[in-house]
Formats: C-alpha cells, sequence, structure tokens
C-alpha cells in the first residue's frame, strides 16, 4: 500500500445530502448517525438529508451530524482496506475529533459525545460573545503575525486558522476584525467574510475552555494506534493525558494546517484521502503542494469515491 494520510474536514464542509448514499443503504452507517442523535438529542439524519441550512449549520447540531459522516467514512473505507495503516492521520478543527477516533484515542460513542458538548459550549460561547472569521488571501502567516503584533485594538482580532502558505484565517469581534481586514487590505491582502457566528480559535470561545476540560476528564482516552499530528502543536502525541490537555485547548487555539500538511509532505507521504463532505482540504492541498511533486489528492464520501481512494491507497 502507498504511503498514505487521512484528512478529516471540519465546519464548511457540510452540504445538504451529505452521507446520503450511505445512509441510505447500509446499516452499520444509520448506527452511527443514529448514536449521534441520541447524544445531540436532534433528528441529525433529516437534518443531513432535508435542512434546512441554517438549522444544519448551527454549531450545535453541525458538529456532531458533520462528524457522524466522517466516522460513517471511515467505517466505509475500513470495510473495503481492513488491513490498511496509516501513515498519518490529522483532522481540520472539528475534524479533529474524527481524527481521534480513526487513531485509536476515543471509541465513536465518546467521540461524539465529546463534539456535542464541544457544540452546545461554543454556541453557548458564541451567543455571549459575538464575532466572525474573515479568510485573508494573499499575506503569510509572518507578515500577518507582525501586523497582529502592532494590534492593540480596538476589538479582538487573532489568526484562528493557518491554512495554506498564503491563506490564514482571522477570528475575533466585528470591531477588532474590521479593524484588522483594513490593514491587511493595506498590505495587499483580499479578505473574504465567512459564513460563521462564532468567533472560533479565539479568545471569544476561551470560556468553554474550562467546562470543556472537565468534561474531557470523564471520556476514556488511548494512546493512538496510527501516528496522528494535532491542530495546537503541529506534532505528534502519545500520552492520553497529553493528548486530553491538547484538545482542550483546540477551541481557543490556533489551527496550525499548514505546518501539519508540510511535515506530512517531508515525510514522504504519497496519497492524501479527505474522508468526509466537501472537498475544502482537497482544494487546500492544491495551495500547498510544491510544484513539481507527484502527490496523489482524493476526497471520498460517496460509495464511488470511495473505491476509488481505496485503489489509490493499495496502487
Amino acid at each position: 500500500m502507498k504511503k498514505t494520510a487521512i484528512l478529516f474536514p471540519g465546519q464548511g464542509s457540510q452540504y445538504i445530502g451529505m452521507g446520503g448514499q450511505f445512509l441510505d443503504t447500509d446499516q452499520e452507517a444509520r448506527a452511527l448517525m443514529e448514536m449521534a442523535e441520541e447524544r445531540n438529542g436532534f433528528a441529525l439524519a433529516r437534518l443531513c438529508q432535508e435542512g434546512p441550512m441554517e438549522e444544519l449549520t448551527r454549531v450545535l447540531h453541525l458538529q456532531p451530524a458533520l462528524t457522524a459522516v466522517n466516522l460513517i467514512c471511515w467505517q466505509q473505507l475500513r470495510r473495503r482496506l481492513p488491513e490498511f495503516a496509516p501513515a498519518w492521520i490529522a483532522g481540520h478543527s472539528l475534524g479533529e475529533y474524527s481524527g481521534l477516533h480513526a487513531a485509536g484515542v476515543v471509541d465513536a460513542g465518546d467521540a461524539l459525545a465529546l463534539v456535542t458538548r464541544r457544540g452546545e459550549l461554543m454556541e453557548r460561547e458564541g451567543a455571549a460573545h459575538p464575532g466572525g472569521m474573515r479568510a485573508v488571501l494573499g499575506l503569510t502567516i509572518a507578515e500577518i503575525d507582525d501586523l497582529l503584533a502592532g494590534f492593540s485594538g480596538p476589538g479582538i482580532c487573532v489568526v484562528a486558522n493557518h491554512n495554506s502558505e498564503k491563506q490564514v484565517v482571522l477570528s475575533g469581534d466585528t470591531r477588532g476584525l474590521d479593524h484588522v481586514a483594513e490593514l491587511c487590505r493595506e498590505r495587499g491582502g483580499k479578505v473574504i467574510p465567512l459564513k460563521v457566528s462564532v468567533a472560533n480559535h479565539s479568545p471569544l470561545v476561551a470560556g468553554a475552555v474550562e467546562d470543556f476540560s472537565a468534561f474531557i476528564a470523564g471520556i476514556d482516552f488511548h494512546a493512538p494506534v496510527f501516528p496522528m499530528l494535532f491542530n495546537v502543536t503541529a506534532d505528534q502525541e502519545t500520552d492520553p493525558d497529553g493528548i486530553r490537555a491538547i484538545m482542550a485547548r483546540q477551541i481557543a487555539s490556533r489551527v496550525r494546517w499548514y505546518e501539519i500538511i508540510s511535515r506530512m509532505l517531508d515525510q514522504g507521504v504519497e496519497v492524501f484521502v479527505e474522508l468526509g463532505p466537501g472537498k475544502v482540504l482537497t482544494g487546500l492541498m492544491k495551495k500547498i503542494i510544491p510544484r513539481g511533486m507527484s502527490v496523489t489528492c482524493l476526497q471520498a464520501d460517496t460509495p464511488e469515491a470511495m473505491d476509488r481512494a481505496a485503489k489509490a491507497i493499495t496502487g
């Protein structure tokens, strides 16, 4: 088998109909979604298939719904390749919880319980401390960090995601985002508002960290059976208590995605498979992979795409 990294998407990858082909035909897939519904208390399968989108994108519903679809995709790939051992696993923001399950750190039920509680807390913090997120294109992380080093307000603005060399996502309140966005434009950056109502990965949601830490303490964590790189550190961690601490911080910390993918490329990964809805991470790969490097990037959330991914992995 080829040296393969499995990537799990997060918020922003959802669409109406996600997971539908598996839910319609596979009892094990339905069982995973039913488990998510039991923990969330909402008809998530119907929401995934019928919407409305404004309800699906509520943090409270989206986190378990998207995670359930990600886990279904992992289940389907493993069924096709039972002996498959990923060289690396990673998940983008919310997707990291799907990664925890795939790496053997938590079982499926606990992964769904974690994202359900995370969604509750983030919705609470979003209501108490309104904010948003904006993507900045054309500036490097060093340029934006330099710009933010001189920013003292008004408002709050921090880097939430470092997605590619010149794609950075800012998070904060309206005053902070407006001010920093103008500074980015002055330096030649293009600023795009994102359709989110919560300032993810910023001090505005930091109030969730203590409560989430307390919840995590009651979940069984295990050492990963497959290597995993974490958003907060862009590094490995094998100690279960260390992973707990990292995941508690993740809510309000920077997602170091560009560093994670760059490290995987340096380690000789030949195939990247985005397991879950949408093609956000596959699109980012096109911006990250150096020109001339021969790497296969695939996304899979349907039976046909899963077959193609399995074929690419086995060479």
